[in-house]
């Protein structure tokens, strides 16, 4: 079934409640999607060093998040994926094993502030920035 994927900067301007587009965040993962393991893991990290929240916190912050979203493995095949991306869109690494997750999941929207908005992979996989507009 088509839906979203969601990179990790909107995952994370859930967590940012002072940041303008934090509501907007809230609306759209309710709405459900899915996200990779990476995913999930460069929201810790950021957590983690920026927002200085401690395990318990960020525990529970993947706990909330992950009751909206499908998580999906990284597996050879993503990674496999992604490398032909990176040869064929010039993405940077980390955002094409995202780009290859979104595609593997059959999302057709990819939700991210940090790729170019409106391109379309492979004629199935748009991607596009939620906070424009």
């Amino acid at each position: 079934m088509p839906g979203d994927f969601f990179d990790s900067n909107v995952l994370l301007y859930v967590a940012s409640p002072l940041d303008a587009r934090a509501d907007r965040a809230e609306r759209i993962v309710s709405g459900g999607g899915a996200v990779s393991v990476q995913v999930l893991n460069e929201v810790t990290h950021v957590a983690r060093r920026k927002f200085v929240m401690d395990w318990f916190e960020i525990e529970q912050f993947l706990t909330g998040l992950r009751a909206f979203v499908t998580v999906h493995d990284l597996t050879l095949l993503t990674h496999a994926e992604a490398m032909r991306l990176v040869r064929s869109f010039r993405l940077a690494w980390y955002d094409a094993l995202t780009v290859a997750a979104a595609l593997l999941a059959g999302c057709d929207r990819l939700l991210t502030e940090d790729m170019h908005h409106g391109l379309v992979i492979d004629d199935r996989l748009r991607i596009e920035n939620p906070f424009l507009g």
